[in-house]
């Protein structure tokens, strides 16, 4: 990673209106549970109901549309690209270093407010330990799909929207043969292995959701590297 890089990317993305659209959604969220527990009594099994559905398959993807793309899309947009990939930095260096920033975002206008609304609606530490995990991985994985899908093209927000809204929310829930290709559901595997039994399921066995989280991870992060390296080349013609 390079530091400069990281700093210059926090300073962009945690400034102006987009840190108040990542605070309002993280409040939002935690709001939501704390409603759900104030005015409708419910049981752990369905505050875990809740959560998943709230979190999972609208705020992470949301939130990792917000982080992902404003990683490197506005220096796309505007063409102050071109002076960094001018620099003698590593392509997969400055990739891997806008996403330790927007991992570190997604930590904190993600993960903890997952973890505040589990414990908010009732859910027991082992509970409220896996869904702060599930939401990381999620997260991470939405982070880098959305910072990848900003190198290879200009429409990524609406790509990202049309993509978080219908495939993750609607077909990802919904449609059995697709669900072992939503982030949703591995993250919810995730989440599945470590809560109390039968709290949290999933159509995705552990192992194949822990591969795909992983290996979705690392294989987006190298070729988001390879992508801008080619962005280079183009801008250089």
């Amino acid at each position: 990673m390079n530091g400069t890089v990281v700093r210059l990317t926090a300073l962009g993305m945690l400034g102006g209106r987009r840190v108040w659209l990542l605070a309002a959604l993280a409040l939002l969220l935690v709001a939501i549970a704390v409603l759900a527990r104030v005015l409708v009594p419910v049981t752990e099994a369905e505050a875990a109901t809740l959560l998943q559905g709230v979190t999972f398959a609208t705020f992470l993807p949301l939130l990792g549309l917000v982080v992902g793309t404003g990683a490197i899309a506005p220096e796309i947009d505007d063409g102050s690209i071109v002076h960094l990939l001018a620099k003698p930095v590593s392509r997969h260096a400055i990739v891997q270093s806008k996403l330790a920033v927007a991992v570190g975002a997604l930590l904190v206008f993600a993960v903890v407010p997952t973890v505040v609304a589990a414990a908010v609606l009732g859910l027991g530490p082992r509970a409220v330990l896996a869904f702060g995990v599930g939401a990381l991985a999620a997260g991470a994985v939405y982070g880098v799909l959305f910072l990848l899908l900003s190198i290879l093209t200009r429409h990524a927000v609406i790509i990202g929207l049309v993509y978080a809204l219908l495939w993750e929310s609607l077909v990802g829930s919904f449609v059995p043969g697709a669900r072992n290709l939503s982030v949703q559901q591995w993250a919810l595997s995730v989440t599945g292995s470590i809560a109390p039994p039968g709290l949290v399921t999933s159509d995705v066995g552990t192992g194949l959701a822990l591969a795909l989280v992983v290996g979705g991870f690392a294989a987006a992060t190298w070729y988001a590297g390879h992508r801008l390296r080619l962005l280079t080349l183009a801008s250089a013609e």
